[in-house]
């Protein structure tokens, strides 16, 4: 990529119509935003989490796994989306990530929908059998191609696999890549390649793609 042509994804112009056509979010959202950019903590964002729940709702999600949930904001939007009896499980190695999802999640009236387990997400993977009807991979971006692994087999036909930063703020394009983006360049190759999922790269935010198991 030329140093001298910034990589765009969107023009600024384009990004504050984005932003500005989301409807407020609800309290609990909004403080979860804020939280966020007080701390410097990256979560998806409104538009993101706004596809999440759709798409989640569309396929009539009920079971979902979460790999790597941070305070649970991503989970929040998907739990929102889901059944009565649906259930996100939400992994974070922080205790005090997961104590605060879960006081965000009570507070809002959605703590029964919320399974929330510390540890490394990709071990809490391996001991939870399947299957899911979405799973979101959103960990360190040099794992993804052995999330890709795990996830596949514990996915339902007709469902969903979903990860985040799919784009890497344009180093996707860059040579040689850096050790994440190696990862994330690993994980889209597996999954345009993989006899059984369509997927697809929707330009959203830093990029986000859906593979969806079409057996």
């Amino acid at each position: 990529m030329n140093e001298r042509e910034p990589f765009r994804l969107h023009a600024p112009r384009i990004e504050a119509y984005l932003a500005g056509a989301i409807p407020p979010r609800d309290e609990i959202l909004a403080e979860m935003e804020r939280y966020a950019a007080e701390r410097d903590f990256p979560i998806v964002g409104p538009q993101v989490g706004r596809l999440l729940a759709l798409l989640a709702g569309l396929i009539r999600a009920e079971r979902v796994f979460e790999l790597g949930s941070g305070f649970g904001y991503s989970a929040y939007w998907l739990c929102r989306a889901l059944g009565p009896g649906g259930r996100v499980i939400a992994t974070d190695g922080r205790e005090e990530n997961a104590a605060r999802a879960r006081e965000f999640f009570g507070r809002a009236g959605l703590a029964d929908r919320l399974e929330f387990r510390v540890g490394e997400a990709r071990d809490v993977l391996r001991r939870t059998p399947g299957p899911f009807d979405l799973i979101l991979v959103d960990i360190d971006k040099a794992q993804y191609p052995e999330a890709f692994d795990l996830a596949v087999p514990r996915l339902r036909p007709g469902g969903l696999l979903i990860a985040d930063n799919m784009l890497r703020d344009g180093r996707v394009l860059e040579t040689p890549p850096d050790e994440g983006t190696a990862g994330v360049l690993a994980y889209t190759r597996k999954a345009m390649e993989h006899p059984d999922l369509w997927t697809v790269i929707l330009p959203v935010r830093d990029g986000v793609g859906v593979s969806w198991w079409r057996a």
